[in-house]
């Protein structure tokens, strides 16, 4: 078991930070309405969560990037997603405590997603942490989204902690590999969109949590 002392942590966004899946999957069920498909249920789209737009529209329509019918579909998508934003959207259950709890502790939290800006920002604002991030970091904000490790790099420049000094929580496997190629504390979240054909055991994560509070008891312990 790896252990350091830790200055700052950084959440991804979707899985982790949040709970977007609902609003997620409404807007996908909505676009598959719209063509004349059934919806699908919350159980079936929820791991797809995490892999944004081309995982879902893969799951919703059997859909590739390399499809013609693609650039379309996406671009009715990210619409619907735009107008739902934030219907059903929450922190995950102890995420308002972890987070006043590193704000009490004087460490600096931020958030580095491959969510694109657009609605990285008001998604945030709508949550109320807009300004209580010390960072916040979207897909387009660098060159390179994750797994490559410049957005957590990012990150640890804005808030001013060494990146071997930060702990990266995430979700899917492109964050823990953005964490281990950034020089970070890699932390699983296993109550995130882990799917069944998923197989964290070999991410490579320091540590797994199951829940946001577990991130203070592994803080605490090495403290």
């Amino acid at each position: 078991m790896i252990s350091r002392k830790i200055g700052a942590v950084l959440f991804d966004l979707d899985g982790t930070l949040a709970d977007t899946a609902l609003d997620l999957g409404y807007a996908l069920n909505e676009l598959r309405r719209l063509h004349g498909h059934p919806p699908l249920p919350h159980a079936t789209l929820r791991p797809y969560a995490s892999h944004g737009t081309q995982g879902l529209l893969d799951i919703g329509f059997n859909l590739s990037t390399h499809d013609p019918a693609f650039p379309a579909l996406r671009e009715e998508y990210l619409a619907l997603y735009t107008a739902n934003l934030c219907r059903h959207t929450r922190l995950f259950d102890g995420m308002s405590e972890t987070l006043a709890n590193l704000e009490s502790r004087k460490i600096p939290w931020g958030v580095v997603t491959n969510k694109p800006a657009r609605f990285t920002d008001p998604l945030m604002s709508a949550l109320g942490l807009s300004q209580r991030a010390a960072s916040i970091i979207s897909g387009d904000t660098c060159p390179h989204p994750k797994p490559h490790p410049e957005p957590l790099l990012c990150a640890s420049r804005e808030i001013g902690i060494p990146a071997a000094s930060c702990a990266y929580v995430g979700d899917a496997h492109r964050d823990m590999q953005a964490a281990i190629n950034a020089g970070m504390l890699p932390i699983l979240a296993s109550y995130g969109y882990l799917g069944k054909n998923d197989h964290p055991e070999t991410w490579s994560a320091s540590h797994m949590i199951q829940n946001p509070l577990d991130l203070l008891n592994l803080l605490n312990e090495m403290a």
